[in-house]
């Protein structure tokens, strides 16, 4: 080998993932499964069909998640955190505005022995309410912490400006809101959303038949839960307020949040993938336009983005930075600028070639190993994509063009639908 010669680059002509194999368990639960990776480890993840739309008091699925862990008829909190332990497994909770998760890594050796201990966890928890004052004390204080910075006020202000205070995006927590959780209250979102009418499995790593077997036998055996039925997602108003700017005073900020944002077009809009490599050029990594003018050049911030956030019912366009309070409206101004060059101006074929090389880099390093494969087929089955979505992403980033680039733009980067909001010192 000579190394003082450059190997070939070769560009990405397909983007192969492996498909999971799909079984259906006797019960009705899909189950896919990844098997993949030298090491002795699997993970495990459990979704429920509930979140954030479905919750009939706010955040009534998050607290329900987080005190899976707390005590169950078989386990205590202490017994089932010292069991995990022990095991060397690794379990994490979580809620989002669509499914509630929940996940497990754990050793092939212990695997049975953990699946045991999770299967109690869904199937029978306590919600102790000393454990669940404790943790609402906690999370009290947190949000009282969060509360007085000046990017948590930006983005719960901007979001009740794109959404309104009738859609779970625009109808921000409030500390009551937290002492209204109740272990009535849980229970009761616990016997509607954790059964085996919205359940769906994902196993991944080195999986033996033994492994789908346990599963099987813990999960996939009997109907599970008191609900036999899936509850359909609402459907909520979006409403716009009708101010361009909104302004939080905080006298004591050192620094403003400035975030814009306004509603770009759905996931299944033709489109939306093209998009994405006008967001990247836009703001998406560190090269970016925002980046090279606004850091780099002119040096208002340390850091600015501009991406994609995606909810059930919308995706938004979040352009957000902190920066200087004597910067605020220079740096606006140069996000405005970066539009209108954009508009106006045709992207060079070798800044778009340098765009969609990081692109397809990103998407051959996201689903290189068995997890991030999973988290990619999880992503398909959330938001009912089909199995050849990522060959449709890597053609949509490999046939954008410079035209492509600015008639998106023009489209879609809107300076006057774009909501501006400030938090920080007059």
């Amino acid at each position: 080998m000579d190394r003082t010669i450059q190997p070939l680059i070769k560009p990405l002509e397909h983007l192969k993932l492996n498909v999971p194999q799909r079984i259906t368990l006797p019960n009705g639960i899909p189950l896919s499964v990844i098997n993949a990776g030298d090491q002795e480890v699997v993970r495990v993840d459990i979704l429920f069909e509930g979140g954030r739309w479905r919750q009939n008091k706010k955040l009534q699925a998050l607290f329900t998640s987080r005190m899976l862990r707390e005590g169950t008829t078989r386990y205590s909190s202490k017994e089932i955190s010292e069991k995990l332990d022990y095991y060397g497994a690794w379990l994490e909770l979580s809620s989002s505005s669509g499914y509630d998760y929940v996940t497990f890594y754990s050793l092939n050796k212990y695997f049975a022995q953990v699946v045991d201990i999770i299967e109690s966890i869904i199937k029978e928890p306590l919600f102790p309410e000393k454990e669940l004052d404790i943790i609402i004390d906690t999370n009290i204080q947190q949000f009282l912490v969060n509360k007085e910075k000046v990017d948590f006020q930006s983005q719960r202000a901007l979001f009740e400006a794109l959404y309104g205070k009738n859609h779970p995006c625009g109808n921000p927590i409030v500390e009551e809101d937290y002492r209204n959780i109740s272990k009535e209250l849980l229970q009761s979102y616990f016997s509607q959303f954790y059964n085996s009418a919205g359940c769906a499995i994902f196993m991944a790593g080195k999986i033996t038949p033994e492994m789908i077997e346990k599963i099987k036998e813990s999960f996939g055996t009997q109907p599970f839960g008191t609900s036999d039925a899936k509850t359909p997602m609402p459907v909520y108003p979006i409403e716009l307020t009708g101010e361009k700017r909104i302004f939080i005073d905080h006298p004591d900020a050192h620094q403003s949040s400035v975030k814009l944002g306004l509603h770009i077009m759905e996931r299944n809009h033709p489109d939306f993938l093209k998009f994405k490599v006008l967001a990247t050029l836009f703001g998406g990594y560190f090269g970016s336009r925002l980046m090279a003018n606004i850091r780099e050049e002119k040096g208002y911030t340390y850091g600015i983005s501009a991406g994609i956030v995606k909810y059930p019912d919308s995706n938004l366009l979040l352009i957000a930075a902190e920066t200087d309070n004597s910067y605020v409206e220079p740096l606006i101004t140069e996000v405005y600028n970066e539009i209108d060059r954009l508009h106006n101006e045709m992207v060079s074929a070798e800044e778009l070639s340098l765009v969609k090389n990081y692109m397809m880099g990103e998407l051959c390093r996201n689903y290189e190993s068995p997890f991030s494969l999973t988290d990619a087929w999880i992503f398909n089955y959330t938001y009912r994509l089909d199995d050849d979505y990522y060959d449709k992403v890597l053609t949509a980033i490999q046939t954008t063009t410079p035209e492509d680039v600015q008639r998106l733009a023009r489209k879609y980067l809107c300076k006057d639908q774009l909501k501006e909001v400030i938090a920080g010192k007059k």
